[in-house]
């Protein structure tokens, strides 16, 4: 505690502004937990780079944990991109204080002698992606939290690619953080350097994900009813748009959640992933009989999609669901136009349904698999340049098409989306009919995730000895089926637990931990980069004889999953 104290005291010096110290002070004291919480540990950058709760401390999101991010980050890019003028591109979402970093972010960068286009107001985090590359720019950075609770913001910087940073960039950009110390940085804006951007970048993107969204010329958009909300976040910029430029005309916006706010006041959560924060979309699509509803997340880079069952009843399906429903129509649409040709990929996660894989073997196309998070999918694009690559997705409801954007998309997959369900409704089946004649030629595949939340300094160890538990002590059985190898992707190894046989994992070191049992029943674990949580994936599978049977076997894998998380006490 005396080393927290003397930690907080430090933001007591002129180096801080009246306003933080007086905070800093408050903290002091009132002695209380959220001193600790607030100084235990520093802001690092997690999978999704820096994202954590907004106020004053080390540990949180405020002017200055932004700018000695920002100034390391211009400290590398000065050493490491040898040109005259290096370039940035700014956004931010619609939370609290978003505009205000945004400016401070550009500020420290101006004031290093770097080239800031800033976007004039709240953008989708996939059109940062686009304009890193549309603009020639050499970083991007989004000040966002994606569907964070309404206290937390974040930072997120993209490369020249267009993907969020990975190695060596991530490891030189912290390194350089690391080795500043908070007067270190330069706050002293040059205004000449910062110039706003707009609709000139707007419509080129929104025209490219019309473009790579569309699947095909014949397909009537006009007889496609659907309700579509922004759940209070950047996508009512975009989506409503990129809509109505691909045909669409019987769009229903649901107007409680269309004006963008941090607060969120309609939701508990602003997650497209939860039901409930669906809930007055799918109440809307059954009062006026759509077809299809689309909620994207605060920053726009995910999407839940909620489709008419075979009973007729609006059903939410998970991420992993219609990234295997996108990927098969993408494929179907490649070899439809005769481009296929032994040169193209498909991208997931180890956390993902193995589905995906399946699905593209049919079209002998290769599944390339890389850690939890977008940014691995956006690496392979870069990694491979000779393969084309068709599109990729993950379980937690992101999914990129093509490579004109190099993250997650929500903006694009909506329209893919509701070219799918289109061209079902127009041919006599039905977006969801369609993903159980994929259940038929495949298996039925069912996925379900737990996150077991665990705050501060104590859950951060709990969570920590849960996976050393599960690394030291594997499981032998699951269900009554045998463990036949755990994977174990912080160690780089997969053990076969009944043979003894190690074999080498040739993707980056994470703190992941899978089992698999010889009838393809995975259990994952894995510690969240930027929640203080630990989330479980379970994947059982079975096959499916015809399309009337889904109810029964999904059932039954429901069954198991609950079984099994029964088993490791995880209920």
């Amino acid at each position: 505690m005396s080393e927290i104290l003397e930690k907080a005291k430090q933001w007591l010096t002129p180096t801080f502004d009246k306003e933080t110290q007086d905070q800093i002070q408050k903290l002091i004291s009132e002695n209380s937990s959220e001193l600790t919480d607030s100084f235990y540990k520093d802001m690092e950058f997690g999978t999704g780079g820096m994202r954590g709760v907004m106020g004053a401390g080390t540990n949180r999101i405020n002017k200055y944990t932004l700018g000695i991010a920002t100034q390391g980050l211009s400290n590398y890019l000065i050493e490491n991109v040898n040109k005259e003028q290096i370039k940035i591109v700014i956004a931010y979402d619609c939370r609290h204080n978003s505009k205000k970093f945004a400016k401070i972010v550009s500020d420290v960068l101006s004031a290093n002698n770097i080239k800031v286009f800033l976007f004039e107001d709240l953008r989708p985090t996939p059109e940062l992606s686009f304009a890193v590359r549309h603009l020639d720019c050499d970083a991007g950075i989004v000040l966002t939290a994606s569907h964070n609770p309404p206290e937390y913001n974040g930072y997120k910087v993209y490369w020249a690619d267009g993907g969020q940073i990975v190695p060596p960039h991530d490891g030189g950009i912290i390194g350089k953080v690391n080795a500043l110390d908070f007067s270190e940085i330069n706050f002293d804006a040059n205004e000449d350097l910062i110039e706003t951007i707009g609709k000139n970048v707007d419509d080129v993107f929104i025209e490219a994900s019309v473009k790579n969204g569309s699947l095909a010329e014949n397909i009537n958009r006009d007889n496609l009813k659907i309700v579509f909300t922004s759940l209070h976040g950047t996508s009512i910029v975009s989506v409503p748009d990129a809509l109505a430029k691909a045909g669409y005309t019987d769009v229903h916006i649901v107007e409680e959640q269309r004006v963008p706010n941090g607060d969120f006041p309609t939701v508990k959560s602003p997650n497209p992933e939860e039901p409930e924060a669906l809930k007055m979309a799918t109440d809307l699509a059954n009062k006026i009989d759509a077809d299809i509803v689309i909620g994207t997340d605060p920053d726009c880079d995910r999407l839940g999609v909620a489709v008419r069952d075979t009973n007729g009843k609006m059903k939410l399906l998970n991420g992993n669901q219609t990234m295997v429903l996108m990927t098969e129509f993408l494929l179907k649409k490649w070899k439809e136009e005769g481009k296929m040709n032994g040169k193209q990929f498909v991208g997931s996660t180890i956390v993902s349904t193995e589905l995906v894989n399946d699905v593209a073997a049919n079209y002998n196309v290769e599944t390339k698999i890389g850690l939890t998070g977008f940014k691995w999918i956006a690496k392979m694009v870069k990694d491979f340049p000779e393969l084309d690559f068709i599109g990729g997705g993950e379980e937690s409801f992101g999914y990129m098409v093509g490579g004109f954007v190099r993250d997650k998309d929500a903006v694009t997959a909506t329209l893919l989306a509701c070219e799918i369900a289109a061209y079902a409704k127009q041919n006599g089946s039905s977006f969801y009919e369609e993903l159980l004649n994929i259940y038929v030629d495949n298996k039925f595949y069912k996925e379900h995730l737990i996150s077991i939340v665990k705050k501060g300094m104590d859950g951060a160890a709990e969570i920590q000895q849960m996976l050393s538990d599960m690394r030291n002590n594997p499981l032998s059985e699951i269900d009554g089926e045998k463990v036949e190898s755990l994977s174990d992707y912080q160690a780089s190894t997969k053990k076969n637990l009944i043979t003894g046989e190690v074999s080498k994992i040739n993707i980056p070191k994470s703190n992941v931990l899978i089992y698999q049992t010889a009838n393809g029943t995975r259990i994952a674990a894995r510690p969240s980069g930027t929640e203080p949580k630990i989330k479980f994936y379970f994947s059982v599978n079975s096959s499916l004889d015809t399309k009337e049977n889904a109810e029964k076997v999904e059932a039954e894998l429901d069954a198991k999953i609950q079984r099994i998380i029964k088993e490791m006490k995880l209920n």
